[in-house]
């Protein structure tokens, strides 16, 4: 039901961005007394699964869900029309109307999706606020992955800042680094400022190894116990916290995963506490993926002073220009990394990757704020100036009203088939990567 739930909020959250991006070109289309002959969410080649039509557009849902359009009549297009364009233009044709009107027709998707990402983060906060923790409540420390250790930090240590910009939130320490292309790291360790140096080769390995450095220690809470399991044989309870593997001090839950997995297939003397102080020894078998049947408290406002930001309705507007400019910025970094950094082209991700993002289960909060997300994503996917993309329309477009003349039909017929081909690449490059990804599972 997991992977059931993500696929149907991705492709309720594609719906509403492609619908409301093509009615960003259709409104001002009709404004301009332009024909618009398709309106059409998803693609049709060859037959459709659902059409009627208005007046002189027929609308429709096709079954390709690789995006959608409007088909406007004396446009060079995805359509490849080229037996309209032989004709005489006529006057409701968009080749006739001013380049000025034309620009906007074009600029009308990528505003609605920008205007669109602004809205919804601003009512996202507005009605569940911004939650996070402060890297200075982290009060454990961190615990570090291989690469973190690697690179000099150690475990219980509390970061400071990246390349001397103080981290606010321990939840964008990741992003703080991997985007920016960091080159240190500052830390708090037993009271010392220590440096860490970050190298291009550590970038390399946070997204190839799919790595995060660091996350805030916390001590492990039972909130579950599974059925027949070896904890269950075992006593333990809800509520008891775990504290030794094998006599091994293990104070915070990534120590205990962390040791636990040493005794895989074995067993394993387990230490907890019940109550305030009762220490309880008991021994375990643990299972060949290093697990005994416990539920993990992973709800940090348990351990930590988390900090939530609330606006009023009127205060959430500027949160929210705020929230998708930042949004806009850090995806424009992502493609810097992408071209910039070894190995970060292979993870590109397709549907499928995207489609994982989502909660298993349906939280509107995440659906919304990650809907919000993609409509930024998609301004800028669309804004780029390639053939076939809108950015591509709007270079030539700007190209006639600088130098008062059109470009040739022909360039323009060759250069959408090329803009074509290079955008079929990289949807091949991106959703194949998601089938090696599953296949080396």
């Amino acid at each position: 039901m997991g992977a059931l739930t993500q696929a149907l909020q991705f492709i309720l959250s594609l719906s509403i961005l492609i619908v409301l991006h093509e009615l960003g070109h259709f409104i001002p289309a009709k404004l301009f007394k332009t024909r618009v002959e398709k309106f059409y969410l998803f693609f049709d080649p060859w037959f459709s699964l659902f059409k009627f039509k208005k007046g002189e557009t027929e609308y429709g849902i096709g079954w390709l869900p690789l995006g959608g359009y409007v088909k406007i009549a004396g446009m060079i297009d995805e359509s490849m029309d080229k037996e309209q364009m032989k004709l005489p233009p006529q006057d409701w044709e968009f080749r006739s109307k001013p380049a000025w009107q034309r620009l906007i027709i074009m600029c009308g998707g990528v505003t609605v999706n920008v205007i669109l990402g602004m809205l919804i983060y601003a009512m996202v906060l507005y009605n569940w606020g911004e939650k996070y923790l402060p890297a200075q409540n982290a009060t454990y420390g961190v615990s570090c992955d291989s690469l973190a250790l690697k690179m000099g930090l150690k475990d219980g240590d509390k970061i400071i800042s990246v390349d001397n910009t103080p981290v606010l939130s321990m939840e964008k320490v990741f992003g703080d680094v991997l985007i920016n292309k960091a080159k240190t790291i500052q830390a708090d360790r037993n009271g010392q400022k220590v440096e860490i140096k970050v190298t291009d080769e550590d970038l390399s390995a946070m997204i190839t190894n799919k790595l995060h450095l660091v996350e805030p220690r916390f001590p492990l809470d039972v909130i579950s116990v599974a059925a027949g399991k070896p904890a269950t044989e075992a006593g333990i309870q809800v509520g008891d916290r775990m504290v030794s593997v094998n006599g091994v001090s293990t104070p915070f839950m990534q120590d205990f995963t962390k040791e636990l997995l040493k005794y895989k297939n074995r067993k394993a003397d387990i230490g907890f506490i019940r109550g305030k102080d009762t220490i309880i020894k008991k021994q375990l078998q643990v299972s060949e993926v290093g697990r005994i049947g416990i539920g993990i408290n992973t709800d940090l406002s348990k351990y930590f002073t988390m900090q939530t930001l609330h606006y009023g309705f009127f205060e959430s507007f500027p949160a929210g220009i705020h929230k998708a400019n930042e949004t806009f910025t850090n995806y424009v970094k992502q493609f810097k990394v992408i071209f910039t950094v070894k190995g970060a082209a292979n993870e590109v991700g397709g549907f499928m990757s995207m489609g994982k993002i989502y909660s298993p289960t349906w939280d509107w909060e995440s659906f919304w704020a990650f809907t919000a997300f993609i409509s930024i994503a998609l301004a800028f996917m669309n804004i780029l100036p390639i053939p076939a993309l809108d950015g591509g329309h709007v270079m030539f477009l700007l190209y006639e009203v600088i130098t008062r003349r059109k470009p040739n039909e022909k360039f323009m017929e060759y250069a959408q088939y090329v803009g074509m081909f290079l955008l079929l690449a990289l949807l091949l490059f991106a959703n194949g990567n998601d089938v090696v990804k599953l296949f080396n599972k």
